[in-house]
């Protein structure tokens, strides 16, 4: 494929509706031959789409406490694991597996294995984060980015040690407070410690 260039603003095209489990939020289309490319490219119909920034979509009000927002994510802004989390999973594993394939949005080093279990908040730069709940992962994470062929793996070997009741965790689905920017190489300061659903 010939490479895309996609601005930042999508452009005057008519507002859409569109579904996230079952909140229904407008979003921006972009033109048509951006859809066209992304189309051709994954052999379907599809288009792209960009939240609005006046557009509200609401976490869940038994974890959020300030009416936390989030966007077209699953249901929380942010995804935190660590590096040794991932190392303990893949001492485990015949086929290790890389971070990506638990999509998190920040990637902790440098602490033990799940400590970010046990921690209720940290700082970043200006930004403080609040630990909302354990993530439970789904049937996505057994799915191979490259060829697309789904297996038992990682679910299987995690459900046998982080497991809370029918749901298999990995990860910690956070919150946050403060605006800025954080970078790679950042350092982490733990404000709050304990298991990180309060118990």
């Amino acid at each position: 494929m010939d490479g895309l260039v996609i601005p930042l603003d999508p452009g005057p095209e008519a507002p859409v509706q569109t579904t996230i489990w079952g909140d229904v939020v407008r979003a921006q289309p972009y033109a048509e031959q951006v859809n066209m490319w992304f189309s051709a490219f994954l052999g379907l119909p599809c288009r792209l789409v960009k939240f609005p920034d006046q557009e509200r979509r609401n976490v869940d009000t038994r974890y959020a406490k300030h009416g936390e927002q989030t966007a077209f994510s699953d249901a929380y802004p942010f995804l935190a694991i660590s590096e040794a989390s991932l190392a303990d999973l893949n001492s485990r594993l015949e086929h290790p597996l890389p971070m990506n394939r638990f999509r998190p949005n920040i990637v902790l080093a440098e602490c033990e294995a799940f400590a970010e279990d046990t921690w209720r908040a940290f700082r970043i730069g200006s930004i403080t984060f609040r630990t909302a709940k354990p993530c439970a992962r789904c049937r996505v994470t057994t799915i191979d980015q490259l060829t697309g062929i789904p297996g038992d793996e990682p679910l299987r070997t995690l459900s046998q040690y982080r497991s809370r009741g029918s749901r298999v965790i990995f990860g910690q689905n956070l919150l946050h407070s403060g605006s800025g920017r954080i970078s790679v190489g950042d350092s982490v300061h733990i404000l709050d410690q304990g298991n990180a659903d309060g118990n």
